[in-house]
């Protein structure tokens, strides 16, 4: 699956930039991935529920929202019970995240947990069977166009295992500098939902990079494009 994320969006033109990736059925955007930051869990100012609420009115591509945000257990299930279809919120942030996952799911979400480049998988190993998706950051959460760190694809690989063998049973995705050159390796080391910003919208046509992209991991599966 192949996310774009309209933080690399002109947000003067968000309707257009999110019309812009949804490309001919089966090949452009799966889900639309939007990025919540709240200036205080990472160092920048996005965007909130009465934009994301917007965005749901626009579009019929599944909304994946990323709380980039202090006190999730707050304020997270407001996103979900605006109709997002994925909800992911921080393992560093969550006070408790078993318990968030079930008011995420219980108001209609799924319940998605990201962990920073830093951030081991090991111990959050328990808690991620209560949730449908990992996000595992590749570069430090906050800005857009920062380069992909490589190391985080252990933690994928470790992922990746921990579901073929049917102890977790989740999609692993990944965020942060996925592009034409990172996401086969992103690709190889198990990821099944990609993330990709600048990749896509500093194309002149962002539905055929999409696509794209989807091509290159489809290549690698043996699928074609």
């Amino acid at each position: 699956m192949i996310a774009p994320s309209i933080l690399s969006a002109d947000f003067a033109r968000l309707a257009d930039e999110i019309t812009a990736v949804k490309g001919k059925p089966g090949r452009g955007a799966d889900w639309l991935h939007v990025d919540v930051m709240d200036a205080h869990f990472v160092p920048n100012l996005t965007l909130g529920l009465p934009v994301v609420q917007s965005i749901l009115a626009t579009t019929d591509i599944p909304v994946d929202c990323h709380l980039m945000i202090e006190k999730p257990d707050r304020w997270a299930i407001g996103y979900a019970e605006a109709g997002s279809y994925n909800v992911t919120v921080h393992v560093e942030a969550a006070e408790d995240p078993v318990m968030l996952a079930k008011n995420l799911r219980a108001a209609g979400a799924k319940a998605g947990l990201a962990i920073k480049p830093n951030t081991p998988l090991e111990p959050y190993l328990g808690v991620l069977e209560h949730y449908d998706t990992l996000l595992v950051m590749s570069v430090e959460p906050g800005f857009g166009g920062q380069k992909f760190i490589t190391e985080v694809l252990d933690k994928v690989r470790k992922a990746r295992t921990m579901v073929d063998t049917g102890h977790l049973n989740l999609v692993v995705e990944i965020d942060g500098g996925i592009n034409t050159d990172t996401i086969e390796q992103a690709a190889e080391a198990g990821v099944d939902c990609f993330v990709a910003g600048s990749a896509v919208y500093a194309a002149k046509d962002p539905a055929r990079a999409v696509e794209g992209l989807r091509g290159q991991v489809e290549a690698l599966s043996g699928r074609g494009a």
